[in-house]
């Protein structure tokens, strides 16, 4: 760990009682000047120096001889100040020790569960596209890590404690390596800017020749450079959304219908599903849907598959035989679509 930075300190405590000690330090700072200077009729300097040496116990000889009155204010100078002078470097000396060992272990064990990732997504920029895409990963319970270059938001996942982060440059080599792309199943980059989504989609691919790369774009025609980097999808969230506040008006009842299977996040619920690559259990290998029987053993609908050649077949008749590799798209509730796994599909 580095050294802490002194705002990110302070975000990370609370510190009522540092401040205010500090602040009690501040009166009588300001006490033992005004005192000296009416009692003793020193000028500023020098009365803010008698103060300082005096609350600081540091034994220096007066800056002028003292009278009686000057004498008794000292006195009763000291007794209020040594014990809150005291209290407050204690306060800030403690904080920082605290703060030096929170930091390191929260660090530590952030490394730790990063470095245990596998078959995971990596999610470069927790912008609005980022944030949504990362809450979406989670309401399907993949694993994935965020890669974020500013400071304060990073310090907010901190705080939150529930999502694994790295902060640093997704454009940076080392970075994405640190977020283990060799291990990872997937890449998206939702930076701001369409150059650094391309130099993140080139940097991944040339890592990880597998992974999947979907790259957010926002002026037109960079995503077919994107695709040229080597992005598998490339999303134009304006686009998207305008064609979708078209259809809203042509279609809105199918728009609806889409949108309640496609964000549903209650297990409950009816949702859509993809099953990639999926692998059979040997009893069922090439056999038809309606020989297997899962609708009726587990409730899901087969509403798509993409074959080993890349062919789409919606609503796919049930004489259609079921091979290994296969995508499947699929309708049911959670518990219906788990059935479904445990029963015909390895794990």
């Amino acid at each position: 760990m580095g050294p802490i930075n002194i705002i990110s300190l302070f975000r990370r405590f609370e510190f009522k009682q540092i401040r205010l000690a500090l602040f009690f330090v501040i009166i009588i700072i300001s006490v033992g000047t005004l005192g000296y200077k009416i009692i003793e009729g020193y000028p500023l300097l020098d009365a803010f120096y008698m103060t300082m040496i005096t609350i600081g116990t540091v034994g220096f000889m007066e800056v002028h001889p003292l009278s009686d009155g000057g004498r008794i204010f000292t006195s009763i100078l000291i007794l209020l100040s040594f014990g809150t002078f005291a209290y407050g470097i204690s306060a800030i000396t403690s904080a920082i020790v605290e703060g030096q060992i929170a930091a390191y272990f929260s660090g530590y064990k952030l490394k730790k569960e990063i470095g245990q990732l596998n078959n995971h997504v990596i999610v470069c920029g927790y912008g609005r596209n980022g944030k949504q895409a990362c809450s979406q990963l989670k309401t399907r319970e993949v694993q994935f890590v965020v890669i974020e270059r500013d400071e304060d938001i990073c310090e907010r996942l901190r705080e939150e404690g529930n999502t694994l982060y790295i902060h640093g440059d997704a454009t940076d080599d080392k970075t994405l390596e640190l977020a283990r792309i060799h291990n990872a199943k997937a890449l998206i980059s939702s930076l701001d800017l369409d150059t650094n989504n391309l130099f993140v989609v080139l940097s991944a691919r040339n890592l990880n020749a597998n992974l999947q790369i979907i790259s957010r774009a926002s002026e037109e025609g960079s995503d077919k450079k994107l695709y040229i980097a080597g992005a598998t999808n490339v999303i134009m969230p304006d686009k998207i959304g305008g064609a979708h506040m078209a259809a809203l008006i042509s279609r809105p009842d199918i728009l609806e219908f889409l949108d309640v299977l496609s964000s549903s996040d209650d297990k409950s619920g009816s949702h859509l599903e993809e099953l990639l690559d999926i692998k059979l259990k040997d009893n069922f290998q090439n056999k038809t849907i309606a020989s297997l029987n899962i609708h009726e053993l587990t409730g899901v609908f087969i509403i798509g598959i993409r074959n080993n050649t890349g062919e789409f077949m919606l609503n796919p008749p049930t004489t259609t035989i079921l091979k290994d590799s296969m995508k499947l798209f699929i309708l049911g509730t959670g518990a219906q679509i788990n059935h479904l796994k445990k029963e015909f599909l390895h794990s």
